[in-house]
């Protein structure tokens, strides 16, 4: 099941405004806890100068003290409460909001106490001189009421400010995604075959990477399209010279008039033949070699195995022309990468070797590794190849000119290939004593 795709500017939206909201939460929360604090630390201090205030206006004994009525004049005055008592504990002085029961607990100094289904908040002072217990109270529920208004107060602005702080959000995120936009546009209105790099002047620096990485993929599958192109072109024109020999022979056997030409003109098309099915060989191996899917590397392959295999596979080619062809005795080695295509590789360069050796040559294989590196040389006593043409010939459909032997120019490009695909390189050098041609293949250190 496909996955549906996400909206980034939704995303980006959602993940700002959860993180204004929990920010600005925990703001109001940290408010709403200093700001009761500070209310209770002030109302505390009221209470206690309310209490030393009355205590200065008692300035009588407590039988003298009058209780005239006391009338409610604001919502509030049932919130806060006061009472005067004697030695005797009896009240000679409340409020008008104050209960009938004791309002604090007996002792002086703050504390929290239940009084007519209330809870209050009480300071308490007692002159013992002049025998007068003052009580001053406030009701617990006129602080959280403070609180809670102080709070909403804070969130108020929120409410309203969120939708608007959401706009600008959004008209934000959306304008900072635009070059997104005109990149996804640019790439979506481009015509298949063109493969130009996408404009990266006025974009901002978390894109720029990006558009920097599809640069780099198009330059790659340009060179892709590039190499194949000229793959195609090559191989139609090495293809052409052998199927357009094997139409001429083919109509000399048609024109024959006697068996013997007939028969010369039919050996000339199977050999035509046989030398282009080798060159369709050789670019089929090309080609999957440049799809980048030949290689597993994941084996451990022996060497001297597959140069024993390559070795006795084209022996009977290499008797039927008279050379010698030998595996040299030498340490083993072992290659991380693919058992196949390293047999084509020495097949290769074997078969390269015995079509350039003239009869009553030899051509020499040896596993010889150097300092911990694993490597293979393939040596033969032919002509060898110039100085100067040993880093051509490793060019596709590269052939020396003056050699007498048809090849499609192609063995050794094969070689070097996947010599590279397994971290290897080849080298071409003079045979012992000078004569003929040494390519070594060398690969890289096993981990």
């Amino acid at each position: 099941m496909t996955e549906r795709p996400y909206s980034l500017r939704g995303r980006l939206v959602t993940l700002l405004l959860v993180g204004f909201i929990v920010a600005w939460s925990a703001v109001a929360v940290k408010s709403y806890l200093d700001a009761r604090h500070e209310i209770s630390e002030l109302f505390d201090a009221q209470l206690a100068e309310s209490a030393q205030l009355l205590l200065a206006q008692a300035g009588h004994e407590p039988d003298e003290l009058e209780a005239p009525e006391l009338r409610l004049s604001h919502k509030y005055q049932r919130k806060f409460a006061f009472q005067i008592r004697d030695r005797r504990g009896r009240v000679v002085l409340r409020s008008a909001g104050a209960p009938a029961e004791a309002l604090s607990g007996g002792r002086d100094g703050f504390e929290s106490h239940a009084a007519g289904r209330e809870r209050w908040r009480v300071f308490t002072l007692t002159d013992e001189h002049r025998g007068v217990r003052i009580a001053v109270g406030e009701r617990d529920d006129v602080r959280a009421g403070l609180a809670r208004h102080i709070a909403l107060g804070m969130l108020t602005p929120l409410l309203y400010a969120l939708p608007a702080f959401g706009l600008l959000i959004w008209l934000g995120v959306g304008r900072s995604l635009r070059p997104l936009e005109r990149v996804a546009n640019a790439v979506e209105s481009r015509a298949a075959e063109n493969l130009s790099p996408v404009a990266v002047q006025g974009l901002p620096r978390e894109v720029a990477p990006l558009v920097g990485s599809l640069n780099s993929l198009l330059a790659r599958v340009r060179e892709a399209f590039e190499k194949e192109r000229r793959f195609t072109d090559d191989a139609a024109h090495e293809l052409r010279t052998p199927l357009a020999a094997i139409k001429t022979h083919a109509q000399v056997a048609l024109a024959a008039r006697d068996d013997e030409e007939r028969q010369n003109a039919l050996h000339s098309i199977v050999r035509g033949a046989d030398r282009t099915a080798h060159l369709a060989h050789q670019l089929l191996t090309l080609a999957r070699l440049d799809s980048g899917a030949a290689l597993d590397g994941g084996a451990t392959v022996d060497l001297r195995r597959v140069a024993a295999e390559s070795v006795a596979l084209l022996a009977p080619w290499a008797l039927e022309k008279g050379v010698e062809t030998t595996l040299e005795d030498g340490p083993a080695a072992s290659v991380r990468g693919d058992a196949t295509l390293l047999g084509v590789m020495l097949r290769n360069l074997v078969d390269n070797a015995i079509r350039y050796t003239p009869a009553g040559g030899t051509v020499k294989v040896r596993i010889a590794p150097d300092d911990g590196r694993p490597a293979c040389e393939v040596e033969d006593t032919g002509p060898g190849i110039a100085p100067d043409d040993r880093s051509r010939v490793l060019e596709r459909f590269y052939r020396v000119l003056g050699t007498e032997e048809e090849g499609s120019g192609l063995g050794l490009s094969i070689v070097r290939r996947i010599a590279e695909l397994h971290g290897g390189r080849v080298d071409l050098a003079s045979g012992t004593g000078g004569r003929g041609l040494r390519a070594r293949v060398t690969f890289a250190a096993p981990r």
